[in-house]
């Protein structure tokens, strides 16, 4: 991770050496934009990136242009994601029958590169695509639902986090946190309507450092009394949602049986449509 976030430092950096001011007369500063659209979730529950739960999301953005190419973007997003199990056609994910839903709470820095030259208002230089990829922090809470009762997964310790299990592998499991860091890498389209306006489109997928984005990572601990201890002689609500696959007539979640796969972090993606409003000067041509 400490690399990645150096190797784009060190890229934008030269980039933006390498590219001259423009001498042309008005002065693009920056822009203040918000945006609409979807964002998908991408993990130990949907492990075929299947693209068809799709929730809302919306964002607001500040983007500091250095010149007619390069800028850097401040963003906050607020997204919803979510799957289950039963979208699987995989029998034993589908008997598995987890899901979760998670509130997402984002902001980010990114360094925004265009193809083209872009000066709005200039028919000749109204549009470009971009390249976009920065680093940011976001905050999510994963729950689901028990009787059509909103359960938040996290405080339940599903994998054994509240009492320190230790797994095949050795590692004592420790609760996760609310909190981590996603590098998001995309695309974008934008068209300057005039001087004062820009129409965007973006999409853009944030690799996180967290397994943990469906509460879903590694392995059974087992249903045993000793790690969910019974809520007055009934199941607490632990041990259900630990392993819902009874809900299919069968219980699978036997201690060792693999819930997750903790080799590979979650992800989720944002695609989305924008409008900014321009901030600019004018200063004089370059004389040549």
């Amino acid at each position: 991770m400490k690399k990645c976030i150096l190797s784009l430092s060190l890229l934008f950096t030269l980039i933006y050496g390498a590219v001259a001011q423009s001498d042309y007369g008005y002065v693009q500063q920056g822009e203040f934009g918000i945006t609409a659209g979807v964002a998908h979730y991408f993990g130990d529950i949907n492990t075929r990136a299947g693209i068809n739960r799709i929730k809302p999301a919306l964002g607001i953005f500040y983007r500091k242009q250095f010149n007619n190419y390069l800028a850097l973007r401040a963003s906050f997003h607020y997204a919803q994601l979510g799957y289950s199990d039963i979208y699987s056609k995989n029998k034993y994910q589908n008997t598995r029958n987890l899901s979760f839903n998670s509130d997402i709470l984002e902001f980010a820095v990114h360094g925004d590169f265009n193809f083209f030259k872009f000066i709005p208002g200039d028919p000749e230089f109204s549009f470009t695509p971009y390249v976009t990829i920065g680093v940011g922090i976001f905050s999510y809470n994963p729950y689901a639902y028990l009787n059509e009762k909103k359960v938040f997964l996290r405080p339940l310790g599903t994998e054994g986090q509240n009492i320190k299990y230790k797994g095949i592998d050795g590692k004592v499991r420790k609760p996760y946190g609310s909190t981590a860091i996603c590098i998001p890498i995309g695309l974008g389209i934008k068209y300057s309507i005039n001087n004062n306006l820009n129409l965007s489109f973006q999409i853009a997928q944030r690799i996180t450092t967290t397994d943990y984005l469906d509460d879903v990572s590694t392995t059974y601990i087992g249903n045993t009394p000793q790690h969910f201890p019974p809520n007055n002689g009934k199941p607490s609500v632990a041990s259900i949602m630990q392993d819902r696959s009874f809900e299919k007539g069968i219980a699978i979640g036997l201690e060792g049986v693999q819930r997750g796969w903790s080799k590979q972090k979650d992800q989720y993606l944002i695609a989305e449509i924008g409008i900014s409003f321009n901030i600019s000067s004018y200063q004089c041509p370059t004389a040549k």
